[in-house]
């Protein structure tokens, strides 16, 4: 039995099949939008914390580090009231949407990204430091050559997320529903199809998520190589 649904499965994914390609485009989608704009809300953050003096630098560090944690049925669960009808943001409509998807995931990768890039940025600026004194340059031309000088470890942190992201399903699956054709990614219907006992359909997709994963972890490696190569 598990051959047979292993032989179909390859088949599925061999002859490009519509449902599977709809499934693992709208996963993509979404989770590479959470990823890029997880970064945008990230890097800048961490940006700050590095950069600034307040007394809030401390407690947002905690923060963002306890965030690492942070459990993903409960962001689900808050995303969810926060986009049910009676919710603050019910008027948007976003639940059961790949808008309201994104939207999870986005508070789910965001924190990675910017605990991660923080402590890049922080150790960068640890290095630079005398040096950007002896130029005497200002706050942000400061920040402006971390980033640059970094771009190559903060590439990995934006594929860590969308890693992070796309594997993710108990958030999507309390705020997107499942609903085949619409809101239906790789993961769950991974779980769907699995408790349905269509291990064809489930494999396949399996298939596919974990060749995505290991592109990403390919070019995550390649990625530090070039960064060794650079500083080396």
């Amino acid at each position: 039995m598990i051959a047979d649904a292993f032989l179909q499965a390859l088949a599925l994914v061999s002859s490009f099949d519509p449902a599977v390609i709809s499934i693992v485009w709208l996963s993509l989608k979404v989770s590479g939008a959470a990823a890029l704009i997880g970064a945008l809300i990230a890097l800048p953050l961490a940006a700050w914390v590095v950069q600034t003096r307040s007394l809030l630098r401390e407690p947002m560090i905690v923060l963002l580090n306890a965030s690492l944690g942070l459990p993903p049925v409960i962001v689900g669960l808050v995303v969810y009231l926060l986009l049910s009808r009676t919710g603050p943001m019910g008027a948007l409509g976003w639940l059961f949407t790949p808008a309201g998807m994104i939207f999870a995931q986005v508070i789910l990768v965001t924190p990675i990204i910017a605990a991660l890039a923080r402590q890049v940025l922080e150790d960068a600026q640890q290095e630079y430091q005398d040096l950007f004194a002896s130029l005497a340059l200002s706050r942000w031309q400061s920040l402006q050559t971390l980033l640059f000088e970094t771009r190559f470890s903060l590439l990995v942190l934006l594929l860590a997320g969308f890693g992070r992201a796309i594997a993710e399903v108990g958030a999507v699956m309390m705020v997107g529903g499942n609903i085949a054709g619409h809101t239906r990614v790789m993961t769950t219907a991974i779980a769907l199809e699995t408790s349905k006992g269509e291990l064809a359909l489930a494999l396949a997709l399996g298939l596919i998520l974990v060749f995505i994963v290991v592109v990403i972890n390919i070019a995550a490696h390649y990625a530090r190589q070039v960064l060794r190569r650079r500083y080396a």
